[in-house]
């Protein structure tokens, strides 16, 4: 029984504290929106307040600070710059140091643009490779079912010609043999006449 009523307790508790939890940060929440609001407000009150006069000042000043703050940037680098060059070419050991360093970067960035053009020219001679193997085989394929269907074509012109000798054939036989009998049909009735 005492078991059960410590869990109880520690849901309760848990419950309880999730819920102060959640009020907490809503509570935070809507005074960082109030804040944001107030902020918000006082900027628009301090720009109406402004006059034309605060509006020119602001240019003026604009227009002295960006290019001094330009030119001041500039100089910043120059002086990075010629401070690297003096740190690196000091003394000849560090000039000849940092020439061997220069050297074998760009050897190093020879060797990676070789490679990289290599792999190139690789991919490029396997994608003429592939595709000329592919205009290889269609042309073979167009080839092979052409000389097929001339074969075919072939075959039935073949078939008709003969069957057009024969019926050509026959119909002549057939007409020679009329023609006899109309011959022999004369003679007789020639004959039978006389």
């Amino acid at each position: 029984m005492a078991t059960q009523s410590t869990t109880t307790s520690k849901t309760t508790a848990a419950k309880r504290s999730a819920a102060g939890k959640k009020a907490a940060a809503t509570r935070s929440a809507a005074a960082r929106k109030r804040s944001t609001a107030a902020k918000k407000a006082a900027q628009t009150r301090a720009d109406n307040a402004r006059t034309p006069v605060d509006y020119v000042t602001d240019y003026a000043e604009k227009a002295v600070l960006v290019p001094l703050g330009a030119s001041l940037v500039a100089r910043d680098r120059v002086i990075d710059a010629v401070t690297d060059l003096r740190d690196s070419y000091s003394t000849r050991e560090k000039a000849e140091r940092e020439l061997k360093a220069r050297q074998r970067r760009i050897e190093t960035d020879l060797r990676k643009f070789e490679r990289r053009g290599n792999t190139a020219r690789n991919r490029f001679e396997r994608e003429v490779r592939k595709t000329r193997t592919r205009v290889e085989r269609t042309l073979r394929q167009r080839r092979t079912r052409l000389e097929r269907d001339l074969k075919a074509f072939r075959r039935d012109l073949d078939k008709q010609a003969t069957s057009t000798r024969k019926n050509v054939s026959s119909q002549a036989e057939l007409a020679s043999a009329r023609v006899e009998n109309l011959v022999q049909t004369i003679q007789q009735r020639v004959q039978n006449v006389a």
